[in-house]
């Protein structure tokens, strides 16, 4: 009968949600004991020099670019999204390791049905965690269905289902990262909006020659839209990463299983 993966799911949901909590508490600290004081201290200086100079050109601070509510949020989103992402590379990373070691015991020589449950034996010496890893379920499904229908491409094909429903499992788990991705740029387009229609209730000031408010606001805009784009670019760069370990992960071991167990077995 073809194992299942089991446990899983519990585990990385609440790594999930442990993530996003730590993201929201070590991003905000940051944002109250140094971005937030550093680039009022930044604004109150530029203004001061402005009075005294009108000629002088402002300048730029990190500070006051990452400084707003949209900025915080989507950085709290993006570390949310790098830490679940660090999750799966590093289960990727284990189960590719696995490719390396011989888990099929036949010797070199053929494998007989009835020498499938010995096979399967020697693979549940692993430990609990390694066998729900892909290789080990593929490898005794396959197994198992060989010792009721003797059939090799029977075994083969048992093989491959496995591998292309783990494919599909990984690509749905990353629908979560996708959903983050989209977040992400949405909440800059937030900023973007509040802080024109910031701007829009500050035009009666600029008309009577004061533009502060008005390029401030201005700034909460763009800053917000240019924060979230340069993330999710950065974000969507280390999604097709993943997606193309996982990837590698499901076409190895369809040829870890051909290679190394399909083909030793014999019919009879």
């Amino acid at each position: 009968m073809q194992q299942q993966p089991n446990r899983a799911f519990p585990v990385e949901f609440f790594y999930q949600l442990f993530a996003l909590l730590i993201s929201f508490i070590l991003v905000h600290a940051v944002y109250v004991a140094l971005i937030r004081p550093r680039a009022a201290a930044f604004l109150e200086r530029q203004y001061a020099i402005m009075q005294s100079d009108p000629d002088y050109v402002a300048a730029q601070s990190l500070f006051v670019i990452l400084k707003d509510y949209e900025q915080e949020s989507a950085l709290i989103l993006m570390f949310w999204a790098l830490a679940i992402l660090v999750y799966k590379g590093l289960r990727v990373y284990r189960q590719q390791r696995q490719l390396d070691l011989e888990l099929v015991n036949h010797g070199g020589g053929v494998v007989m049905p009835g020498d499938a449950p010995g096979a399967i034996a020697h693979i549940d010496t692993l430990d609990r965690r390694q066998r729900d890893y892909l290789l080990p379920r593929a490898l005794v499904a396959a197994l198992e269905r060989f010792t009721v229908t003797g059939q090799v491409q029977d075994a083969a094909g048992t093989a491959h289902g496995v591998c292309q429903a783990e494919a599909e499992r990984m690509e749905s788990e990353l629908s979560i990262i996708r959903y983050i991705a989209w977040a992400i740029p949405s909440v800059g387009f937030i900023g973007t909006v509040r802080g024109i229609g910031q701007a829009l209730s500050q035009a009666h000031r600029a008309v009577e020659g004061d533009i502060t408010g008005v390029t401030q606001s201005l700034g909460t805009a763009f800053n917000s839209t240019f924060v979230a784009l340069v993330l999710s670019i950065i974000l969507m760069f280390i999604i097709h990463q993943i997606q193309l370990m996982q990837e590698r992960l499901v076409l190895d071991t369809g040829n870890y299983c051909d290679d190394r167990l399909v083909r030793h077995l014999r019919s009879g």
